[in-house]
């Protein structure tokens, strides 16, 4: 932990990691309390098709990307995770849903598996596996911090009876998702500047 460029980088990634809290904490509620009964009824397939998804495109998107160095991979993928929360703020509209799991499984698919490989490109010799338990800490803050907020979201934007405002319960999270990549952008000289976390 006394290592500033390694903890700024593993706490940096919390606010693009919600997107993960949010697919088990909020989505089966919003996608069962929000949308057309041709989802609401099935919304345990529909809330799932994020893991599906990532099941296909984790490896495929790895091995395209493998000569592609780690940080820049990072900053994409965490950009493109990120980004097409907006697109929620359209409401509840199925092929909107739709559109954002891709994107924000391809985008997901693109960093998540690079994540430990940049952690263990920065850690001294020896200390590679000490570094990557530390690296599973802000997961865990995640879902703690997404937990103490997601209900509250819940009740005043998307309640089961009475008006609904889902669009600015979802611009408001994808604002604050947008922190990951932003912060990844303009620190990537401070966090790329030993040579192994360039490589």
């Amino acid at each position: 932990m006394a290592d500033m460029c390694f903890t700024f980088f593993i706490f940096i990634l919390i606010p693009v990691r919600t997107l993960f809290a949010y697919n088990w904490l909020i989505m089966p509620i919003y996608l069962k309390r929000a949308f057309p009964t041709a989802v609401s009824d099935n919304f345990e397939f529909f809330s799932n098709l994020n893991p599906i998804l990532i099941f296909f495109l984790a490896p495929l998107c790895a091995a395209l990307t493998f000569k592609t160095k780690v940080h820049k991979i990072m900053i994409w993928g965490t950009l493109i995770m990120a980004a097409p929360t907006f697109l929620l703020g359209f409401g509840p509209i199925t092929n909107i849903f739709l559109l954002y799991i891709v994107l924000m499984t391809i985008g997901e698919a693109l960093w998540s598996p690079r994540f430990m490989e940049y952690v263990s490109n920065i850690a001294p010799a020896g200390r590679v596996g000490a570094y990557m338990g530390i690296a599973m800490l802000p997961w865990f803050l995640t879902k703690m911090i997404a937990g103490t907020y997601t209900g509250t979201f819940l009740e005043k934007f998307c309640p089961e009876t009475g008006a609904q405002n889902t669009g600015t319960m979802w611009i408001i999270f994808a604002a604050f998702a947008m922190i990951s990549p932003i912060l990844l952008i303009f620190t990537s000289k401070w966090l790329t500047s030993d040579k192994k976390a360039s490589a």
